[in-house]
């Protein structure tokens, strides 16, 4: 098992800054991959960006491309998302997400989750 706690979410204004922390814990040997989603009221869980776990390799939602950055530090089991120039529309909850066999846009696919964490942006 693997379990997943995020952090760093808050309020910020449009046009504004947050990182995003996600630690892992337990057997993270067997993670291939991690992700962020985010869900706001009303709307499926959308993906945001991942990455192949101890690769370079990343992934971009188009909506996010060039404003959010997604990394790892895998001495601390740790995964981030830098997020600059943030909108309204970027308000919702972000999760964090493991998978051990494969790295996709899907939700369903992952196999962990973290509890979620809040980022809302006001106009």
């Amino acid at each position: 098992q693997v379990q997943l706690v995020e952090s760093g979410g808050g309020l910020v204004p449009a046009g504004g800054s947050l990182r995003l922390s996600c630690l892992a814990s337990g057997r993270t040997n067997r993670l291939y991959s991690m992700a962020w989603f985010r869900q706001a009221p009303g709307k499926e869980r959308e993906f945001v960006a991942a990455l192949r776990w101890n690769f370079s390799y990343t992934l971009y939602a188009d909506s996010v491309k060039g404003r959010f950055t997604i990394s790892q530090d895998n001495l601390a089991n740790a995964m981030y998302l830098e997020m600059n120039s943030l909108q309204p529309e970027d308000t919702a909850v972000y999760y964090c997400a493991g998978d051990i066999t494969r790295l996709s846009q899907i939700p369903s696919i992952y196999d962990y989750w973290g509890q979620g964490t809040q980022v809302t942006v006001s106009s």
